[in-house]
């Protein structure tokens, strides 16, 4: 079942908050960012509802329902898109967060791992690392759900005891990713 989202980012520079939009699968873990901006109103999000894959990544086991908060952003033009699709919306109950946990878990991984220690001066600098961030934990961060496998993984994991390993940084060395070496 895809849960979406929103989450906000504090410019560093111009002091604004941006939010970044998300969709995320629960079973799959995989993560699609839409799209990030300074005012997310109601035909913003509906668009971005739109440009959304019905299927995040098409591995979701089950996109009958789409679990959404409370957010004022969403509105009947928005829970439309997904009902047209045959997809009904799901409103989480008010004050209850763990409600839409794998929304919250997501949140919280990538405001740890890469927008509190990295200083965002804008909306194209936080667009560019949310995508570098969507890649690496698509294709290669492990999630204990799935068996320490990525949700698509783009090459076998590195076997540590076996081979040589090359380590990669990404966004910007926050992160390090791991692949065999030639």
């Amino acid at each position: 079942m895809p849960v979406t989202g929103f989450f906000h980012v504090d410019c560093a520079l111009t002091l604004h908050r941006l939010y970044c939009f998300f969709v995320t699968g629960a079973g799959s873990r995989y993560v699609h960012i839409p799209g990030v901006t300074a005012n997310p109103d109601r035909p913003w999000t509906t668009q971005q509802i739109r440009k959304s894959p019905d299927r995040p990544g098409e591995h979701t086991a089950d996109s009958r329902f789409l679990a959404r908060d409370r957010a004022r952003q969403f509105t009947a033009p928005s829970g439309a898109v997904p009902a047209g699709a045959g997809t009904e919306v799901i409103k989480i109950p008010p004050r209850s967060p763990h409600a839409n946990a794998h929304a919250q878990r997501f949140v919280l991984t990538a405001r740890t791992e890469v927008t509190d220690p990295m200083l965002i001066p804008g909306e194209r600098h936080l667009r560019l690392v949310m995508a570098e961030y969507a890649r690496h934990h698509n294709r290669q961060q492990p999630h204990r759900s799935r068996q320490l496998h990525p949700p698509v993984p783009d090459h076998p994991a590195a076997g540590l005891s076996q081979m040589r390993v090359k380590r990669r940084p990404v966004p910007g060395g926050l992160l390090n990713e791991d692949e065999r070496a030639a």
